[in-house]
C-alpha cells in the first residue's frame, strides 16, 4: 500500500513519526475487527498481543496517544464509540 492508497489517518502529520510497519500493523487490526462482536472482540485483542509480540511490535506511549489522536481525528462518531470501547476492554485487560 503506498501513501497515496493509506487512509487519512496513516497520512496526518502526527503519526510521521510512527515507524510504517506498526501504522499497517494497526491497519490490519482496525479492518480485521471491524466486524467482531463484543464477545468476540477480546479474544481477537488477546490474540492481537500475542501475533504482536511474535512480529516484535511495540508502541512507545507517545505513539499510542498520536495513533488514537489521529485515528479519532478522521473518524465517523460511530467509529469513535467502537474505538473507545476497545480501549476500555485493553485498559481493563492491562489492569
Amino acid at each position: 500500500m503506498d501513501v497515496h492508497e493509506s487512509p487519512a489517518w496513516m497520512q496526518d502529520p502526527i503519526v510521521q513519526k510512527v515507524p510504517r510497519e506498526k501504522l499497517d500493523f494497526l491497519q490490519k487490526l482496525v479492518f480485521e475487527s471491524a466486524s467482531l462482536s463484543q464477545k468476540e472482540l477480546l479474544p481477537f485483542l488477546m490474540a492481537l498481543a500475542q501475533r504482536s509480540k511474535t512480529e516484535q511490535i511495540s508502541f512507545s506511549p507517545e505513539e499510542v496517544d498520536a495513533v488514537i489522536t489521529a485515528i479519532k481525528t478522521h473518524s465517523t462518531p460511530e467509529e469513535i464509540r467502537r474505538m473507545d470501547r476497545i480501549l476500555k476492554l485493553m485498559a481493563r485487560r492491562n489492569r
